[in-house]
């Protein structure tokens, strides 16, 4: 079967990406920035065969040569509870047999912004292109990388589209993203500009292609380590769930959302689809609010009526809201979306299964 070096391998869409990648047969190789990190991936496969999961620990990957000297671990024998690590002194994208793919999801996203440099623009944009040298310098098995990019590198808060599709970039630059309410959709939107011109100018051994998903809701992974970490983009029905919004709904934001299912076999189908090279896709269900979130949680979970907003609570649903194009990635890559309601309510069962 074809290896697939993964990035970012603990991450909310990683995780699903990687269950995805190993019910499907691939072998895989993902990125951790620790080690307990990596161990908490392979425990949490404790019948994957050895051969078909490991990890390597990438600490920094805005770190210039982030992706070159690095230690292999591989999974422990069978489903026996002891750990047999593989320690390689090697660069993260060569590997015997050789990697096929690459698929790129690690990137920082939270609204904690201390440094905009050092917390957003160069780990997004100096991952992106650290990791592509790497692969044109010593991986020229790889016939192509898949970037987890965002609806941030489409949308045009300023001035809206009528309607978003792959043909849309945000105008922001690199000075706006300096300010900290800009500064994520600048990591997405430089970092995979800086993609695309790399292909452009370098023509690597590979081919390109992006995936760009809204706001990303759905199960999260077994091995959540609190509810305190959950991802960013979850944490609204958290803290809807574990009764932090009971006066008020709070603002939507962006109105278009997906399943982080149908993101992770996004992923997979660009690796499996040959006509998915040198493509965005604009990934999205189409669209939602906060208030459609509690109603769903309310109807599907009764006993969690005292924690959220008055059912007469006002919502913040404008009738004038921006479209959507998705055609892409249902006629290429073949993505049947899930509703709504089947994602906020298998997000809400894994969340009271870790203690909401």
């Amino acid at each position: 079967m074809p290896k697939v070096l993964l990035t970012g391998g603990s991450g909310f869409i990683a995780a699903h990406v990687l269950d995805q990648l190993l019910e499907r047969g691939f072998d895989v190789v993902t990125t951790v920035r620790s080690e307990e990190k990596g161990d908490k991936i392979l425990a949490a496969h404790p019948n994957t065969p050895k051969e078909k999961l490991s990890y390597v620990i990438v600490k920094d990957v805005a770190q210039d040569g982030a992706f070159d000297d690095v230690w292999i671990y591989s999974l422990r024998f069978g489903s026996i509870s002891i750990w047999s690590y593989l320690l390689i002194n090697e660069k993260a994208v060569k590997s015997d047999p050789p990697f096929d793919y690459v698929l790129h999801t690690a990137s920082p996203f939270h609204f904690n912004v201390q440094d905009p440099v050092k917390d957003f623009l160069d780990p997004a944009i100096k991952g992106t292109t650290g990791i592509l040298k790497a692969i044109k310098a010593y991986a020229p098995t790889v016939k192509r990388v898949t970037i987890t990019s965002s609806f941030a590198a489409i949308i045009n808060p300023k001035n809206h589209e009528k309607v978003y599709s792959e043909k849309n970039w945000n105008p922001v630059t690199w000075e706006e993203g300096l300010d900290s309410s800009n500064t994520y959709r600048a990591s997405k939107t430089l970092a995979e500009k800086a993609a695309w011109d790399f292909v452009e100018k370098e023509k690597p051994n590979f081919d390109l292609a992006t995936i760009n998903p809204p706001l990303v809701l759905g199960p999260v992974v077994h091995y959540l380590s609190s509810l305190d970490a959950i991802n960013t983009s979850n944490a609204r029905i958290s803290g809807l769930v574990r009764g932090f919004n009971k006066d008020a709904i709070p603002p939507t934001g962006t109105f278009l959302w997906v399943d982080v299912r149908d993101v992770a076999l996004a992923h997979v189908r660009t690796i499996e689809v040959s006509e998915a090279g040198a493509q965005r896709f604009f990934i999205t269900a189409g669209h939602y609010s906060n208030k459609d979130i509690i109603d769903i949680i309310r109807d599907a979970y009764p006993e969690l009526d005292d924690r959220l907003p008055p059912k007469d609570a006002p919502g913040d649903v404008p009738k004038d809201v921006y479209g959507y194009d998705n055609s892409k990635s249902t006629q290429v890559l073949g993505l049947k979306y899930r509703g709504l309601k089947e994602s906020v309510v298998d997000t809400v069962k894994t969340l009271l299964e870790n203690g909401a």
